[in-house]
């Protein structure tokens, strides 16, 4: 009797659990499990490296701080002078090379000390003293060289140009680059650039994922300081337009976020007109760049400005779609205490300086990334090879098209030959 009550307690038992609890059981341990991966599919995307290896964290000790300095043309009344100096004789001219569209810097002219009375008497007295001790012939010779003496200073009196800061503008083009979301990759975005003699216009277009485009534009001159904006918008996915304003009449900035204004400065810069500076600046004098090398400038964003020191890391390898490019890095160093806001930028020398990579770090650690995805199929095009036939005094714009680096340059022709047959290089 007590072993049939065993078994109806064990049936009832049995009865009372049913298929559908075991099943629900394995259903909720398979969300937990497949929860926790997904954490830490998470956490592991956002610490992997994204692209290319992990960047050193090295900083090179600073060699040199740069400040904003003035592009200057060569001054009109030094360049008439000049012209009407009598011109040493000149050997017969090369063919003439395409230019580049360059902004040659130059400091304003200074004028060449006057001549010393005393060095022109004592030219004067050499010569009399040699005439003592000579005949006439010779006194006539002494005598000559006494005056070409002390009129040799005055030919050289001319005002000249001395060399200064050198500044070559890309020119225009379409540029893409891959677009990258914490290490993901997303659709293809773009850098519109355009620029002439006197002007640039630059709209920088990134999509990200269930926010919408972030687009960044700035449009400006082209002055004694390089590039100027006149004004910097932003447009984050549906959010309005934030606008600053630079109203150069009144050296001041507006926004329109905020009703500050803050003091314009000379050379001031946006978040983005600041990558195409920086690219200029290198493109005009590579050399000036090394390790440690730190240039200064006023950054403006949609609210605010303050100085930004970038400084120059080194020559690195970066990895594209396309292949592997030869790149310089740049950094902005941290602007205070516990600052973790980072902006990298690496310029190609293959792509005219232009930016092959440009990534910003969020100190919450998302990181937003362009990286070159053009042609890599040919040698290295310099600043000569990728500019317009420009320079600050012509004002007409190269015309915009899709920018491929690398175009080599066109055979030289012998103009001696009456044929013109292009020489082989």
């Amino acid at each position: 009797m007590s072993l049939g009550i065993v078994r109806r307690r064990g049936e009832s038992w049995a009865s009372s659990t049913p298929p559908a609890t075991h099943v629900g059981r394995w259903l909720a341990a398979l969300l937990v499990v497949a929860i926790v991966h997904w954490i830490a599919a998470q956490w592991v995307e956002r610490n992997r490296a994204n692209l290319n290896a992990r960047d050193a964290e090295r900083v090179p000790v600073q060699v040199a701080l740069l400040t904003p300095e003035r592009i200057e043309r060569k001054p009109e009344s030094a360049a008439q002078q000049a012209a009407a100096a009598p011109a040493p004789a000149r050997k017969p001219a090369a063919p003439a090379k395409p230019r580049e569209h360059v902004l040659t810097a130059t400091q304003p002219a200074k004028q060449a000390p006057a001549v010393a009375p005393a060095a022109v008497s004592d030219a004067i007295a050499a010569g009399t003293a040699t005439a003592a001790s000579n005949a006439a012939s010779t006194n006539t010779t002494a005598t000559a060289s006494g005056t070409g003496a002390a009129s040799a200073p005055s030919a050289g009196s001319a005002p000249q140009a001395a060399t200064g800061v050198k500044f070559s503008v890309p020119p225009s083009g379409e540029l893409q680059y891959d677009t990258f979301y914490n290490g993901v990759r997303n659709q293809p975005g773009t850098i519109h650039w355009t620029s002439s003699a006197h002007s640039y216009e630059m709209v920088v277009s990134i999509p990200l994922p269930f926010v919408g485009t972030f687009t960044y534009s700035s449009h400006g001159r082209i002055d004694a300081f390089g590039l100027a904006p006149d004004q910097y918008i932003e447009k984050r996915g549906r959010r309005a337009e934030d606008i600053a304003i630079f109203n150069r009449a009144d050296k001041q900035i507006a926004f329109t976020r905020t009703p500050s204004t803050l003091p314009l400065p000379d050379g001031a810069q946006d978040r983005f007109s600041m990558v195409m500076q920086l690219a200029s600046l290198v493109r005009g004098d590579p050399g000036v760049y090394k390790p440690g090398v730190t240039r200064q400038f006023f950054v403006i964003d949609s609210d605010s400005g303050e100085n930004w020191p970038v400084e120059t890391i080194g020559d690195e390898t970066i990895r594209t779609a396309q292949g592997y490019l030869e790149t310089r890095h740049f950094k902005r160093l941290p602007r205070h205490d516990g600052d973790l806001r980072r902006i990298d930028v690496w310029l190609a020398p293959s792509l005219g300086w232009l930016p092959a990579r440009i990534m910003q770090t969020e100190p919450n650690g998302t990181q937003i990334e362009l990286v070159w995805r053009g042609k890599l199929d040919a040698d290295a095009a310099g600043p000569a090879n990728s500019g317009a036939n420009d320079d600050i005094g012509n004002n007409a714009a190269p015309a915009a098209s899709t920018f491929t680096p690398g175009t080599p340059p066109a055979p030289p022709v012998d103009s001696t030959n009456p044929a013109n047959v292009p020489l082989k290089p």
